[in-house]
């Protein structure tokens, strides 16, 4: 069978799978947990994800633990302890796992394959689109393209009609704001991000565990996320924020003057939209000059990786905290 490319709308699930990223099995880890996928799913249901959800335990899944713990004053222990498998069993219905039948339109494109590395040449494209199918479905359902062939078969058929078995998530309810455009919407889609999201009233970016959370009106704990925060070259700056807008689906101005490691010398570039872009889906525009909080194009990276400063979420999360937040949000970077 052959294997997917940019133009193509099928293939099997083990090809097309984003540059740098190796197969399942390329390299020891333990399993994939179904017991462990369903407390991850439960959490990113519940507002708690632990970015990628690929049934193992890890730093993320213990901070978003300890995240869910504090908003329901259990004890802290960042682990699936008794008390927590307690307080997730009335969210049961939430499923591990699901079937889908794939569409059309999951499945469509454009799809940029082979990926150009030059922001010139990236300038060039149409979008910053996904570099193919199982990369697309992979954000779709919160995971990456290696748990998705776990969950399936290396063998398995990416065409409409085909049933999937995928992580279990499903967007919240409601419905989005007349405000929201046609290209948004299709973005949070696109993603499985729902609408009806609890509004922030102030954000807190934590540098040393590396999460962003958010507080109600309340000023009780609603959400958190997990975060990657800066580097020793562009440190988080500690201080006091204000959000001056969000802009989803931005356009990036590459500027090589704003990156320590690029040659002064090099040109500009104006990269369009898309998931892979450098800043992902959403740029969340701070007061703070050249800072913002975005989306990013390897959310297998969050947490575990360096920034150039900004903060960076996977894109559904992302997606899901510029819904929650406006003009009005407080931001605080602490140490």
């Amino acid at each position: 069978m052959a294997g997917l490319t940019a133009a193509q709308g099928q293939g099997n699930v083990a090809a097309g799978q984003p540059a740098g990223q190796k197969q399942a099995g390329a390299t020891a880890k333990p399993a994939l947990d179904r017991d462990v996928l369903h407390v991850q799913v439960i959490l990113d249901h519940l507002g708690f994800p632990p970015g990628i959800l690929d049934g193992r335990e890890g730093q993320s899944l213990t901070a978003a633990l300890k995240g869910y713990q504090i908003a329901r004053q259990l004890p802290i222990t960042g682990k699936i302890d008794q008390r927590t498998l307690e307080a997730l069993h009335e969210h049961r219905a939430v499923r591990p796992t699901r079937i889908v039948r794939l569409t059309p339109e999951m499945l469509a494109g454009p799809f940029i394959r082979p990926w150009p590395k030059d922001p010139q040449a990236q300038a060039k494209l149409p979008t910053m689109g996904y570099r193919s199918a199982i990369e697309k479905l992979a954000e779709m359902f919160h995971t990456t393209p290696q748990v998705l062939i776990e969950l399936n078969s290396p063998d398995t058929r990416l065409a409409a009609g085909v049933p999937i078995q995928v992580p279990g998530v499903t967007p919240t309810g409601g419905a989005f704001e007349a405000s929201v455009k046609p290209d948004w919407r299709k973005t949070l889609t696109d993603l499985n991000v729902g609408a009806t999201q609890p509004k922030a009233a102030r954000i807190v970016v934590d540098k040393s565990d590396k999460v962003l959370r958010v507080f109600g009106k309340d000023g009780k704990l609603a959400a958190q996320f997990n975060v990657t925060t800066g580097s020793a070259k562009d440190p988080l700056p500690i201080g006091s924020w204000k959000i001056r807008g969000v802009a989803p689906n931005p356009e990036f101005h590459y500027n090589p003057k704003l990156f320590w490691d690029v040659s002064d010398k090099k040109p500009d570039a104006l990269l369009p939209p898309g998931p892979n872009s450098p800043v992902g889906v959403v740029w969340i525009d701070l007061s703070k000059e050249h800072y913002g909080i975005h989306g990013t194009p390897e959310p297998h990276q969050i947490g575990r990786s360096e920034s150039h400063g900004c903060i960076r979420l996977a894109n559904w999360d992302a997606a899901r905290l510029a819904l929650m937040v406006d003009t009005s949000t407080a931001v605080v970077f602490q140490e």
